[in-house]
């Protein structure tokens, strides 16, 4: 799971337990002004291929996390439970999407579109 802190100018992702090596990542620091757009999405997260893994971890219905390329993009991935997926589309990083696991993902999203709107 991924424990989100927003700042003034910054969305601070900290990759929590076991996914630090699953995913093989600790920490990702976005620009909020790299930010196009944040959702929940549980249905992108069922589908059993999310691209090819370099370097990360994919056990379909399971697990998938760290780096994937799907159409041409990069994608950050650290999922176990669909159900609280929320996904940010990026410019300008060299993801052009994450798509991670936080607790509240409603209230996430809020709050995250809230510090996008300023």
């Amino acid at each position: 799971m991924i424990k989100p802190t927003i700042t003034s100018d910054t969305l601070i992702l900290d990759i929590e337990g076991a996914d630090k090596i699953w995913s093989l990542k600790s920490h990702l620091e976005i620009s909020l002004k790299h930010i196009t757009g944040v959702k929940v999405d549980a249905a992108i997260v069922n589908e059993w291929y999310h691209g090819v893994k370099v370097p990360g971890t994919s056990i379909p219905h399971v697990i998938a996390a760290g780096t994937f390329y799907r159409h041409g993009k990069r994608i950050f991935w650290d999922i176990h439970h669909p159900e609280k997926a929320v996904i940010i589309l990026l410019k300008d990083e060299i993801y052009k999407e994450l798509v991670i696991e936080v607790e509240n993902p409603d209230f996430f999203v809020s709050k995250l579109q809230h510090a996008l709107d300023k």
